[in-house]
């Protein structure tokens, strides 16, 4: 059995798509959710189990899992909530096949963003623990461009504090198939994945494929920290996410994100999306009123 966490809220975003990429694999899968209510909805016939990372599922279910696939949200709670949870799976008596999405760079003992900085102290206590793992560490997901929609339709500008810096956009789905093909199929413990699409772009060259998809001029501003720090604060993250986000911000400017890997295609056989596929394939959330 596959237990799979991270199905709602942010993480969500790419364990939705796993869970969908699971039941086209006819997979035995149980997802890990907060309430009752978030059930109805999963993608295929899943079983489900009520629980949180800090209030982990039973034994008798966490025994049953041959693979479980771990993804916790960029909060400052992440490190503790992931060890609570892992800690019971070695309460339970059990060694499953841990498979664990990570922020591109965390494998980078010099990169000092604190959400990398977060999974390098999961990673650290798997280690400890001696249970088998995969890491698959993902670019930033084309997926939290669309967030921006409102913004870029009513100013058309995208505004990031990112200077010059490239990232090798990945779209969550790629990232959830590639997830589905580790979780069922052997030979994948002990390794690290690093995931990327086809291409690093800077935010100018972003604005570009937003003005081709659309036909509407899309320009960049490179936007100040401050200003950068004051809107994701009335956006309603918290200022240690938004501290975080300016020191990824400074990890971009600086070259960390661009790297681009072939690691999709060799484990799904498909090429990565583009982004001027998604943004096609996305025009509604864009242009909706």
């Amino acid at each position: 059995m596959i237990l799979v966490t991270g199905v709602t809220g942010a993480p969500g975003l790419v364990g939705y798509r796993l869970m969908e990429a699971l039941a086209d694999k006819g997979a035995d899968v149980t997802a890990m959710v907060g309430v009752e209510a978030d059930a109805a909805d999963l993608p295929g016939s899943p079983g489900h189990v009520v629980a949180t990372l800090d209030g982990p599922p039973p034994g008798a279910v966490l025994r049953e899992a041959d693979q479980i696939f771990l993804a916790g949200g960029e909060e400052e709670e992440q490190a503790a909530l992931e060890t609570v949870f892992l800690d019971a799976i070695a309460v339970a008596g059990h060694r499953p096949h841990i498979v664990k999405v990570c922020a591109d760079g965390f494998q980078d003992p010099d990169c000092e963003v604190r959400f990398m900085r977060s999974d390098r102290q999961v990673a650290a206590h798997l280690d400890a623990l001696g249970l088998p793992v995969t890491y698959l560490a993902s670019a930033m997901h084309m997926e939290t461009l669309i967030d921006s929609a409102e913004a870029i339709r009513h100013t058309g500008t995208i505004a990031a504090p990112a200077g010059k810096g490239h990232v090798g956009w990945v779209a969550a789905t790629d990232v959830a198939s590639a997830a589905a093909q580790v979780l069922t199929s052997a030979g994948h413990e002990n390794a690290t994945y690093v995931l990327t699409g086809p291409e690093a772009l800077g935010y100018r060259d972003v604005a570009a494929r937003f003005s081709a998809v659309f036909a509407w001029q899309v320009d960049y501003e490179d936007q100040s920290p401050e200003r950068a720090r004051e809107v994701m604060l009335a956006s309603g993250l918290t200022p240690w996410q938004a501290d975080g986000n300016l020191e990824r911000f400074e990890w971009i400017r600086q070259g960390g994100a661009a790297t681009v890997t072939g690691t999709v295609r060799e484990l799904t056989g498909d090429g990565p999306q583009s982004l001027q596929d998604l943004l096609s394939d996305s025009r509604a959330s864009f242009l909706a009123p």
